[in-house]
């Protein structure tokens, strides 16, 4: 016993010593999405920033593909010393495994929640040409004519799908859901009135509805966004409790130590409180969601009950 308590410290210190030389040489940052995807550039801000806190460059690599699940993947088989990190966002962490038969990682498990980096909305619009102009007056054109209104989104299992799937399982619409590949097509369509309404991240729809190229409806957080303060509520316009929060954050590979785990979350703290982040959530609308790493873990095993349940009911998978 004695000889198994002294290997036990010998390990603690040798823990204890890494991390305080941490971190002594750049950390790779993965994002499981495409370069020039907003995730993409939320990273390579926030990346950017934290290396400023930590003396050392993230270098972003990106590796998208499958859903979120080769970017994922990467992150979670990677050696748990800090020096892989990587973006979890709410499509990763709680829509996707519900979605896919076989996933090569447990999201509860094999990953280490950080930090949030912030929250958004998913924007109601709407086509310029349906004649309806408040979340009410959609509910009772859809009513009236049962599965003739179509939903684009950005692809088969995105968070606007899934908002869609929420709205129309709380409100008993019938609604015909058209998956795009990518959300420029979708909001094309949208404007050139062949598709009639789309959930979609409030980043992406901003400069059209500033433009008045899309009528905005709702959004559907359990706040009004500040970006968009005439613009109600999807719940307080029409559909009690209706909320499909967007989030990403930065997570680690599980069994990283915690105090390399505390030394970044403090720097991704630091990085939200930058000019360069607080001038970027303001102009897209969105919040800056500083906390704990306990805080992020708390949201994501929320939304993947909360999600489960939604893709479950609508029956919807991917392939693998």
């Amino acid at each position: 016993m004695r000889r198994l308590g002294l290997i036990a410290f010998a390990i603690g210190c040798a823990v204890t010593a890494a991390a305080a030389e941490y971190p002594d040489h750049p950390i790779r940052f993965i994002v499981p999405q495409a370069p020039g995807s907003n995730t993409d550039l939320y990273a390579r801000v926030i990346g950017a920033e934290m290396g400023k806190s930590l003396g050392q460059n993230l270098i972003v690599e990106n590796r998208p593909g499958g859903a979120f699940v080769i970017g994922l993947d990467a992150i979670a088989k990677s050696p748990p010393d800090g020096y892989t990190i990587g973006v979890g966002l709410i499509g990763g962490m709680a829509l996707t495994p519900h979605m896919v038969a076989k996933l090569p990682y447990d999201v509860l498990k094999d990953f280490e929640p950080v930090g949030m980096i912030g929250r958004g909305h998913l924007m109601l619009v709407v086509s310029p040409q349906l004649p309806v102009k408040s979340v009410k007056e959609l509910i009772d054109y859809a009513k009236a004519n049962p599965g003739k209104l179509s939903a684009a989104s950005s692809a088969n299992g995105s968070p606007g799908h899934i908002g869609l799937e929420l709205f129309k399982s709380l409100t008993g619409t019938q609604i015909a859901h058209v998956p795009y590949r990518g959300g420029a097509g979708a909001i094309n369509d949208i404007i050139a009135g062949r598709v009639d309404l789309m959930f979609e991240g409030l980043a992406s729809m901003t400069p059209f509805v500033r433009d008045n190229r899309v009528r905005a409806l709702g959004v559907s957080g359990p706040t009004r966004s500040a970006g968009f303060p005439d613009i109600p509520t999807v719940s307080e316009a029409g559909v009690p409790g209706y909320v499909a929060v967007t989030w990403l954050g930065v997570v680690a590979p599980a069994k990283t130590p915690r105090p390399i785990i505390e030394r970044l979350n403090r720097a991704l703290n630091d990085a939200l409180k930058s000019p360069v982040m607080v001038e970027r959530f303001k102009l897209i609308g969105e919040d800056a969601a500083p906390g704990t790493p306990e805080d992020y873990a708390a949201v994501i095993r929320t939304d993947f009950a909360k999600w489960k349940t939604v893709i479950e009911s609508a029956g919807i998978k991917l392939s693998e």
